[in-house]
């Protein structure tokens, strides 16, 4: 009997995180969520729009597309509006990438990178790194005639290096002009390092770059699924003609909208991460864990050659009620990512640890 069947790469699509140990969790520090939620404006924002929600919002993603423009000083025409970073790089892949193109992406780069090639039956390209670190060279060697997209975060996730604007302009440099270059900057507003570049300047002066950003992280707005894209005008309108009708509801476009313009709040959620990253990263390498310098909010910790393993670790976590966050590519697999949550939060981790470590087991 004959069967409908779906695009044969989508079956190679496979979940990029490990599903989470059992029990109560009462300190959620596995998805890099802000410690500090919304802005009070964004929340209440979204309750006022509530007394709307008959209505389509029709001009929504317009209107947050100016308030975009207005605060970070960007042309509200190239920006679209999507459900999230992740619904903009579904939205490029169905674009850019054909059955057959080859979609380079950095080997301990974002692990769902990957499954943009496959549901487009294109082939995802591993290209080497520097210890976790995406490497220039190493994307530029996996370059051939079928090349169509690198995909490209920085800071990258789960690792949280970044690299500096010279190398994002040595990478453009180096791609032929029918490569689309996708700089997913999900984490951006966290950086602190003074040689990190947006590349704003560089999607203005090309027409193969983008830039995808979220309200998820540093604006707490990962409940409303929000995220943006600036580009050139040419790929725009080919996101906008694959968007959805309608695509955001009343709430997230008035939450986000109040969100992008408290620039306090932001400010505010930068330095509280600034300075809770710098101390658990102290507290933790005085317990003897390795781990990634991180330009985000979150850290990667390395359990290699402690007297207990990573999963061993998690599960030590999340029965004292504390969600950290594992991955399932082999090369992750004693690395534990722990996300920054409140004082408190942090503290009660560290000392989780600290008994987990001395125990020498679960």
């Amino acid at each position: 009997m004959s069967m409908v069947t779906p695009r044969a790469g989508i079956l190679n699509i496979k979940p990029h995180m490990a599903a989470p140990p059992a029990g109560v969790i009462r300190i959620e520090l596995s998805n890099n969520e802000s410690a500090l939620g919304a802005s009070p404006k964004a929340v209440q924002a979204a309750r006022d729009a509530v007394a709307g929600i008959e209505r389509y919002p029709d001009d929504g993603p317009r209107h947050l597309a100016e308030a975009i423009g207005e605060v970070f000083g960007l042309d509200p025409a190239r920006i679209v509006c999507g459900h999230g970073s992740d619904e903009l790089l579904q939205r490029l892949a169905r674009g850019y990438i054909n059955p057959g193109d080859e979609v380079i992406h950095s080997v301990h780069g974002y692990l769902k990178f990957p499954n943009y090639a496959f549901a487009m039956d294109a082939t995802p390209v591993a290209a080497p790194d520097q210890s976790f670190k995406a490497s220039v060279d190493g994307i530029l060697s996996c370059v051939t005639p079928r090349t169509r997209v690198v995909l490209l975060a920085n800071p990258d996730n789960p690792t949280g290096t970044c690299l500096d604007g010279r190398e994002i302009r040595r990478l453009h440099a180096g791609l032929p002009g029918n490569v689309l270059l996708v700089l997913d900057s999900a984490y951006a507003e966290y950086v602190s390092a003074e040689d990190y570049e947006l590349p704003v300047a560089l999607v203005n002066e090309s027409d193969n770059v983008v830039m995808t950003r979220t309200f998820s992280k540093i604006f707490g707005l990962a409940g409303m699924r929000l995220g943006w894209l600036y580009g050139p005008p040419a790929v725009v309108d080919v996101l906008q003609r694959l968007g959805l009708t309608f695509p955001l509801s009343r709430p997230a476009i008035a939450a986000g909208i109040a969100a992008v313009r408290d620039q306090e709040h932001m400010r505010h959620v930068f330095t509280y991460n600034r300075d809770q990253l710098a101390r658990f990263s102290s507290e933790v390498a005085a317990l003897g864990l390795r781990m990634f310098p991180s330009s985000t909010n979150f850290l990667l910790l390395d359990f290699e050659g402690q007297k207990v393993t990573a999963r061993q670790a998690c599960d030590f976590l999340a029965t004292r009620g504390i969600a950290g966050r594992m991955f399932t590519q082999p090369d992750y697999r004693n690395l534990l990512r722990i996300s920054m949550g409140l004082d408190a939060e942090m503290r009660e981790t560290v000392a989780a640890l600290r008994d987990c470590l001395q125990a020498g087991s679960p």
